[in-house]
């Protein structure tokens, strides 16, 4: 259990939104929304408080909820359909990731974790005595099938996947679920499928759910979160789909740990997401991924792939500098030039460093345009489309 202690990736990601506070940046580094949640969402919690909805909720969750994310799910372009004993309330996604492992996997099992990866995945393998098994995109942060093939074993019992991707952007389609279901459709093999972002997927991307996926939901743990939907992290209510009998594996755990969800908050969203428009939040965040990549355009830092998914946008910043670290370059950018990021090397487990950034679109717009455009005067000034001065200056 010792091993827990060699995970920093946390206070790594505190440092730097602590610096950008510290040095009055604008901080675009984590993906906590800085605007209002929806009013009606409001008026549904105090009508909660209103009533008696004060005690523990059941195991399963409020049955309201559960109801109305059985109608939320059906109407989806692509639609999953659900039974009410197919679905779990909990508090966060980081509990359902735990839990989920808890319920399927042994001492020394392998789980395959797909970098860059969000800071929780190997230490929830870790706590539940497993051993993460670190696969690494491709250079433009794809799956290569034939390698990814290579890191399955005798001892695999479960692959973590996450879909919008954080930090990549990336969206999985349903060809990227059949290619995994063939290489682990005669094995003994499970899936911890992290969907939390599965309302913001922008252009031609689709959210398709693995737990469509015919003949992988029966071994598939899938994580949504209503603090993503909704931008209300701190209420600590998401949910998790999965067949009957690995909903009644997880509950089994979840009883000793965390009995149930918030209830005021279960309530007040089982009332909002029957009124909730996917389809105006997804608008709302692309447009702010489409003024973020728009002014970006106006300075060295490089879009090489906009964000197909989630709240991020990765962008290469080698036109800056050959010779930093993504970590020094952050901390730079943050400390001197007033605009925070994170470096990509944060979401590996072993990299310390790569030639990106992640930053955060899930902003007023007000504050991503002056932060990009602080950027563009700044770089404007000292001639930084010229790669030698640039590299003259960020090397001193």
């Amino acid at each position: 259990m010792d091993k827990i202690y060699g995970f920093t990736h946390y206070s790594f990601f505190t440092e730097m939104s602590e610096l950008a506070t510290r040095h009055g940046s604008f901080d675009l580094s984590l993906g906590l929304p800085d605007f209002d949640i929806d009013e009606r969402l409001k008026a549904f919690l105090k009508e909660a408080a209103e009533k008696d909805t004060h005690h523990y909720e059941p195991l399963a969750g409020n049955p309201l909820l559960i109801e109305s994310i059985m109608r939320f799910n059906a109407k989806r372009a692509n639609s999953i359909f659900t039974t009410n004993k197919e679905i779990t309330i909990v508090p966060c996604a980081t509990f359902a990731l735990y839990t989920s492992l808890k319920s399927v996997i042994n001492q020394n099992d392998e789980v395959i974790i797909i970098q860059p990866s969000y800071y929780t995945y190997g230490p929830a393998v870790v706590m539940n005595g497993g051993v993460p098994i670190y696969y690494d995109l491709e250079a433009d942060f794809t799956i290569n099938w034939n390698l990814f093939k290579d890191c399955i074993s005798e001892k695999t019992k479960a692959v973590i996947i996450n879909s919008p991707q954080n930090p990549t952007g990336k969206v999985w389609k349903k060809e990227d679920w059949n290619q995994l279901y063939e290489l682990i459709k005669n094995r003994d093999i499970y899936l911890i499928s992290e969907e939390i972002y599965d309302t913001y997927c922008y252009d031609e991307a689709e959210h398709y759910s693995s737990f469509i996926h015919p003949a992988l939901r029966e071994k598939t743990f899938c994580i949504f979160s209503f603090g993503k939907m909704f931008h209300t992290s701190g209420w600590k209510v998401s949910y998790m789909l999965a067949s009957e009998a690995l909903t009644k594996r997880f509950q089994c755990h979840q009883q000793y740990i965390s009995y149930s969800a918030n209830a005021p908050a279960q309530y007040a969203i089982a009332k909002y997401l029957d009124v909730f428009d996917a389809d105006i939040s997804k608008k709302l965040m692309q447009k702010k991924r489409d003024i973020f990549n728009e002014l970006i355009k106006e300075t060295p830092l490089q879009v090489e792939q906009k964000s197909q998914g989630s709240v991020f946008q990765v962008v290469n910043f080698r036109n800056i500098s050959k010779t930093m670290t993504d970590v020094e370059f952050s901390k730079w950018l943050t400390i001197e030039k007033k605009v925070s990021c994170l470096p990509l090397s944060a979401f590996y487990n072993s990299r310390n460093n790569s030639d990106y950034i992640r930053f955060s679109f899930a902003k007023k717009d007000d504050l991503i345009i002056q932060a990009l455009e602080h950027l563009k005067k700044i770089f404007d000034s000292f001639s930084y489309f010229s790669p030698r001065i640039a590299q003259i200056f960020t090397d001193d």
